[in-house]
């Protein structure tokens, strides 16, 4: 499991491969497990849902595939089909139930980007809007489906890695693009970012490292104050390689990877490693206070905080 979209304390959905989707109404004590036919061996990394019935499912690879169902999964209808064979779609967000956005790793040196304005029924390419060229060996990682963040308004950020890593930031629904780099561990197609999450759009948070090495730790925690234009260490980091990253609230923020899972209760400044389980994805209810981690092998579990 590495797409996780927690609606409110009792609707969670998640998917992951072999074209899983799993969805629970009950807070996570059942679930139904759904593989959307004709497309089972599909790695579905992203999912985006926005309440019981209705959501979005993104995979990684080609063919390229985005597909939403509006009767709790029940059925799927394919709105998105792209079969060039570089094409590699990391991630979604939606500024509301009708905007929303997609990208995906370079083609000819350009980020791939996709906008939908009718609740994921059609996608335009909005690729060309990006005037900057990506770097050679510079892509995205499609480990929890968060290198991009979207906030109400029409603000977006997208981060990549590998040899170069940048945070690409859009203020006008993708519309234009500002770039500014991310000092990040770089320099391998094994580094970079894995995840951000921004409280605002002045306060944000970029977690990774080298998902090869997930016990060390040198460099894959930053903070920026200013919209990602600059990014700043913390005190104490997180313990290893991490792909998930998200608020809590102002103060407390959750980090998640392969090689466990670690805590900051002073907005980011410092971190408490609290558990060595495997995990892929983080995320707070986008309408209440439960938190969910997604994993390997199916996993997903509740994190509870003591306050």
């Amino acid at each position: 499991m590495r797409g996780l979209s927690v609606v409110s304390d009792q609707v969670i959905w998640v998917s992951g491969s072999n074209s899983s989707v799993g969805k629970s109404t009950d807070g996570g004590i059942t679930w139904k497990w759904i593989q959307p036919k004709g497309y089972e061996k599909v790695d579905f990394r992203d999912i985006e849902a926005f309440d019981d019935q209705n959501a979005i499912i993104v995979n990684a690879g080609s063919p390229a595939y985005i597909l939403k169902t509006s009767d709790g999964g029940e059925s799927w209808t394919e709105h998105y089909k792209n079969t060039d064979t570089a094409i590699f779609l990391d991630g979604a967000g939606f500024w509301d139930k009708n905007k929303g956005i997609i990208f995906g790793d370079p083609i000819n040196n350009k980020l791939q980007l996709l906008k939908t304005t009718n609740a994921g029924k059609s996608w335009q390419n909005i690729t060309a809007n990006l005037k900057s060229d990506l770097t050679k060996g510079e892509a995205s990682f499609a480990a929890s489906g968060t290198t991009i963040k979207t906030l109400p308004g029409g603000k977006t950020w997208i981060a990549t890695g590998g040899t170069v890593s940048n945070i690409y930031f859009s203020p006008d629904y993708g519309e234009s693009w500002q770039v500014f780099k991310c000092p990040i561990l770089q320099g391998e197609n094994s580094t970079g970012p894995f995840s951000i999450d921004f409280l605002n759009d002045k306060i944000g948070v970029a977690v990774g490292g080298n998902y090869l090495k997930d016990k060390e730790n040198a460099n894959n925690v930053l903070l920026t104050s200013d919209g990602g234009k600059t990014w700043q260490k913390p005190v104490s980091p997180v313990l290893g390689y991490r792909s998930g990253v998200t608020y809590i609230n102002s103060k407390t923020l959750i980090a998640t990877g392969t090689s466990g899972t670690d805590i900051s209760a002073d907005g980011g400044s410092n971190w408490k490693h609290i558990s060595n389980k495997s995990f892929n994805s983080v995320q707070k209810a986008k309408k209440g206070n439960k938190v969910v981690l997604a994993g390997e092998k199916g996993t997903v579990y509740q994190l509870e905080i003591a306050n």
